[in-house]
Parts: structure tokens; C-alpha cells; sequence
């Protein structure tokens, strides 16, 4: 078990007397930075959603600044989680991927860096510069930047409540318990509690006992973070679902979740205005990443991202954009703010409104103070932003790297060296892909973020020793599903969404697409392709050519490009084991677009 020393015993020594040198109480505003898991960028009211019911948050943004345009420091959680604490960009940190992470395994071509396991205690944390002035710090929710030893006690935080080094709680419904451990400072909770409103009430004690004194509650909820777990009076708020996905927001229990996220928004509102604080106190609400928008467990897909490409695990804008509000009355101009932000911006905005002095130390966020003062200016000096994700993510996305610089946005594959470039402020769904008739942009972009990536001492992954592709399985049958295509063109590519799961777009005659595969057994193999065609879009003809085997297909229609219909192409004989290669090619393209392929078999022949 994992114990905690009293939250009450904890809260009277930080009540102490400050140091006679601290500036007076005014000087220092109280921050409240909550911070979401896995909420999409356009999963609140004010960002467009018509499904989900967000009124407190709608209301914290109508009194603050809305960032249309704000970025998490990595698709995964853990990373930004890191860049919000200490500023720094996760590749500087050498803490890129969720922890413990997705270890490299056969099937992957490169072999994933070796990465950091907690938030190194020499970095300087938010938690630590504010007491440094004199804050009181709490924790309340999710850490995952560390296991015993670098845990919220040891990052400068007076209390924590709820946080070990897992990701996922124990439980969503008190207890809060598995066999023997406990959610630290949660042994007491009600039974049938749910979690998300027993760390409200956590975090309104800590509001409540420093009235006197500023604070820092960092309230890092587990919300929406799966597993997608709600009280049913919420789900019941919302149209039945009966699982099937559309690409939009439909999720019951999704929505039931985060309507209770908001309802602790408004408590934490309302125990501030009850407390006289409001006036004195910043509220920062962001979100560690987009929205899961993927399969990954029981109630999921979460939700979608739409407008936006992808999701959480992706480089991609559903990946990486994120809502950000803050709001510090008589002090930040309301207003919807366009210009780009990111993570690590908040460690900065945060300690110069506290007045910490500027440390010696490399960040790489900027402080938002200055332009969170005025009134919402329509541009300012463009700066690039830098992500480099160098592992393989549940959700399916490649190692890779990205940059973006005013409207344009420049992507780069790590395991085939594909590159995109997309016009983001024209095209927000990363759609159309200018790498061919903007290269001149793309070259640059490439190279910044090459240069950055050096300047970081960003970790590369190498290649794989023992990679295996698509290995024969135990039955004889070889599977090549569109996840694991290699793409080479560009426009077509892989869309991991639950009802596509395919590889589309196919808009482009000169793009191609190919699989390794490792075959155990020679012999006779049945080719089988499954397609998909909508209406007014058949008659391309493409070659399947397997280990040099060529077959040919004219595309049907299927009616529709996510109908998929399997495509018997013919037998091919291997005669001997080893690495074997499909690839598919457009002869003639007669319409937009030339199919959809959701996976390729090779069924043994007896």
C-alpha cells in the first residue's frame, strides 16, 4: 500500500509563517492549472461541440482567453505533462513517449531509443519555483512522470493526493483500491464514489484551508482517460449508442465523463468565489493531448476530432491541438486568441505573473503574460513549433517528428522518410498534401527542425535487429493490414479511424503502397485483396505484384469506399521461406479516387 502523511498535518505546515523577505500576499496570485487526460480539442461547447455539455468550462472561457490554437508538447500524455512542469521541450528531457512506454517489439522497423523513466529531480518544477515564493503546493490527480522517489513529494509539491506512478486510477468508483494498493490520501472515500468528484473535493479543502495564503493546486484529473467509465445518471443524458462508429461524437459514457469534468470546474469556480478568491486567483484548463479517436478498449472510440486529422498517438492536428483557457481577472483581456501556443509556455506565463525570478536555466517556453494583458491582437511574430515522437503509438502512428511555422505545417516519417507539408491555415484537416509544388518550404522547414532536433539532443530511433514483418501465423495465414503499409507518394496514406481502418485517399496515380512479410512455410497461396469503392469511382486498374508475381484488378464499385469486398486475385507458389514483399501500383486511374484497401491475405492452398 501506498501511504500518504495527512493531508491536514501537511496543510498546517505550509500554512507557516512565510519568510520575512517574501513580497506581500497581493504580489502573488493563486494558480489553479487543471489539466485534462485525453480531451480533444473539440470536445467543449465553446470549441464547436454540439454533443458534449460543458457550461462551466464555456463560462471560464466567456471571462478569459480561449487559444484556438494551442499545442500539447507530444501526442501521448506523459511527455506534455513534463513540458507543462518544467518548460522544457519532452526531447530535451529525454522523456518522449507515456511511461513505462510501448516497448519495440518485432514487427517494427526501428527500434525506439532508450527514454527517461520519471522527470529527472534536478529539473526545476513549477511546484519548486512557486515555493520558492512562498506558494503552498498541492497535486491532486494523475503524475505518471515517475514511480517511488520521483513522485509529487519529491517535485516540490506539500501534498498529493491520488497520484502514483500509473496512468490509469485504480478504480473510476470508490474504493479506490486494487488488492493492497491504495489512491494515495483516497483510503476514506465513500463507497460508489466517483473519482472525479472526490478529487473536487480534495481540491476544495486545499482552496478552503489557504485563504490566507497563495497556492498552487495542480489538478491533474484522470478524466476521460480510459477506461471510459461515467455515472450512469450523466450517460443517461445523452442518445443510446450502440457501439457502431460514424467519425463524429456519439459516445454516451465519453460525454458522461466529461460533463462531470466540467461540473468540477464550476465547483472549483464556485469554492473560489465563496472564498472571496476570484479576483486573486489564476485558472489555467488544458489537455495533455487530443482526443483518443482510435479502438483501445471497451467503450472506445472516445470521441472524434473532426474537423481535425487524428488523434491522440499522432502527429497529426487531432493529435497534438489542444484547448488551453486562462483566465486572471482585471488581469487577462477576455477574448479568442489565434496566434500559436504551446505546453511549455505555461511554466513561463506562470512563475513571471508569481515573479520568480528568471532562472539560468534553458526553457523553451515563452511567457504569455504580456500579450494575455492587451486586448487579443490579430498576429504577432510567427515562432516555430517543434515536436519529435520517436516510438510507435498504441493508436497505430510511426516514430516521427513535425514543426510548425505560421500556416505551415511540415511532417516527416522516421521509419519510410515520408514527408508532408500542409497549409494548416487554409487546410486545418490536413488534407492536401504540398510536399511536390511547395518544396522550396518544405526543405526549409526540414531543415529547422533537423537543426532543432540537434540543438535538444533529441534521441533517433536505429533500426530494428530482430524486426520481423507480418510474420507468418501459426495456421499458415499471412495477414497484411493496412497498419502496417509503408506509403510511398504523396497523397495517399493510412486512416486509423474505426470505421476506415484503411488505406485511402488514393487520389494521386503516381503514389504506391507495399508490405514486408516473413514466410515460414513455401507453398501455394491463395492472393486476396479486400476493397473498397464508392459509386462513380470504379474501373482503375491496379497490379498487386507479390514476390514479383504480378496480378491485375480492375476496381469495382462496392458501394461505398468503407464496404469492403474481398477481391480473389489468383495463386501464387513461393518456393522457398523468407522476407517476401507485396506491393500495389495504379495503372490507369479513371476516376478521383482509386480504392480503399483495408488488408491484403495470403490463404495457404492445400
Amino acid at each position: 500500500m501506498i501511504m500518504t502523511t495527512p493531508l491536514l498535518a501537511l496543510l498546517g505546515l505550509a500554512l507557516a509563517t512565510p519568510a520575512a523577505d517574501q513580497p506581500a500576499t497581493e504580489a502573488r496570485p493563486n494558480i489553479v492549472l487543471i489539466v485534462a487526460d485525453d480531451l480533444g480539442w473539440a470536445d467543449l461547447t465553446c470549441y464547436g461541440s454540439k454533443f458534449h455539455r460543458t457550461p462551466n468550462l464555456d463560462r471560464l472561457a466567456e471571462r478569459g482567453r480561449r487559444f484556438t490554437q494551442a499545442y500539447a508538447g507530444a501526442p501521448v500524455c506523459s511527455p506534455t505533462r513534463a513540458a507543462l512542469l518544467t518548460g522544457k521541450h519532452p526531447a530535451r528531457l529525454h522523456l518522449t513517449d507515456w511511461l513505462p512506454g510501448r516497448p519495440t517489439q518485432p514487427g517494427q522497423k526501428l527500434q525506439v531509443p532508450p527514454f527517461l523513466q520519471h522527470l529527472p529531480l534536478e529539473e526545476t518544477t513549477l511546484a519548486e519555483a512557486l515555493k520558492s515564493r512562498g506558494y503552498t503546493t498541492a497535486q491532486v490527480g494523475k503524475w505518471h512522470l515517475g514511480g517511488p522517489g520521483f513522485g509529487p513529494r519529491e517535485q516540490g509539491f506539500d501534498v498529493n493526493i491520488a497520484s502514483d506512478q500509473t496512468g490509469t486510477p485504480l478504480s473510476y468508483f470508490a474504493p479506490f483500491s486494487r488488492g493492497t494498493d491504495v489512491m494515495p490520501g483516497l483510503e476514506t472515500a465513500p463507497s460508489g464514489e466517483y473519482l472525479t468528484d472526490r478529487l473536487t473535493a480534495e481540491a476544495e479543502k486545499i482552496i478552503e484551508a489557504n485563504q490566507a495564503r497563495p497556492f498552487f493546486l495542480y489538478m491533474p484529473h484522470y478524466a476521460v482517460h480510459m477506461p471510459l467509465e461515467a455515472k450512469k445518471e450523466l450517460i443517461d443524458h445523452y442518445p443510446a449508442w450502440d457501439g457502431t462508429y460514424h467519425g463524429r461524437q456519439e459516445n454516451p459514457v465519453y460525454a458522461a465523463m466529461l460533463e462531470s469534468l466540467d461540473e468540477s470546474v464550476g465547483r472549483i469556480m464556485a469554492k473560489l468565489e465563496a472564498t472571496g478568491l476570484t479576483d486573486k486567483t489564476i485558472i489555467v484548463f488544458t489537455s495533455d493531448n487530443g482526443g483518443l479517436a482510435t479502438f483501445e478498449g471497451g467503450n472506445t472510440p472516445a470521441t472524434s476530432n473532426a474537423p481535425l486529422r487524428e488523434g491522440k498517438g499522432w502527429l497529426y492536428e487531432g493529435g497534438l491541438r489542444v484547448p488551453l483557457i486562462i483566465s486572471r481577472p482585471g488581469v487577462v483581456e477576455p477574448g479568442v486568441e489565434n496566434n500559436l501556443v504551446w505546453s511549455g509556455d505555461i511554466f513561463s506565463t506562470l512563475t513571471e505573473w508569481a515573479g520568480v525570478a528568471p532562472s539560468a536555466a534553458t526553457l523553451d517556453g515563452t511567457s504569455l503574460a504580456g500579450q494575455l494583458s492587451k486586448p487579443v491582437a490579430t498576429s504577432h511574430e510567427p515562432r516555430p513549433l517543434f515536436w519529435h515522437y520517436p516510438h510507435y503509438a498504441n493508436q497505430g502512428s510511426r516514430p516521427g517528428g513535425a514543426i510548425r511555422e505560421g500556416d505551415w505545417k511540415f511532417v516527416e516519417d522516421y521509419q519510410t522518410g515520408k514527408r508532408e507539408l500542409f497549409n494548416v491555415g487554409s487546410d486545418v484537416g490536413e488534407n492536401q498534401n504540398h510536399i511536390e509544388d511547395q518544396p522550396d518550404i518544405a526543405q526549409q522547414l526540414a531543415q529547422k527542425l533537423d537543426d532543432w532536433r540537434k540543438a535538444v539532443g533529441a534521441q533517433m530511433p536505429t533500426l530494428n535487429p530482430d524486426y520481423s514483418p507480418n510474420a507468418q501465423l501459426a495456421d499458415g495465414l499471412v495477414v497484411l493490414p493496412a497498419r502496417t503499409v509503408e506509403v510511398r507518394g504523396v497523397m495517399l496514406r493510412y486512416e486509423p479511424l474505426p470505421h476506415k481502418q484503411t488505406l485511402g485517399y488514393w487520389v494521386n496515380a503516381n503514389d504506391w503502397a507495399g508490405w514486408e512479410f516473413d514466410l515460414k512455410t513455401p507453398g501455394t497461396y491463395e492472393v486476396e485483396a479486400l476493397v473498397g469503392c464508392g459509386d462513380g469511382n470504379g474501373g482503375s486498374l491496379v497490379e498487386f505484384t507479390v514476390d514479383g508475381h504480378p496480378f491485375r484488378l480492375t476496381v469495382p464499385v462496392t458501394g461505398g469506399f468503407q464496404k469492403f469486398v474481398p477481391q480473389n486475385l489468383g495463386t501464387v507458389t513461393f518456393d522457398k521461406p523468407g522476407r517476401k514483399t507485396v506491393e500495389i501500383h495504379v495503372i490507369k486511374k479513371s476516376n478521383f479516387a482509386v480504392m480503399d484497401v483495408r488488408q491484403m491475405r495470403l490463404i495457404p492452398q492445400k
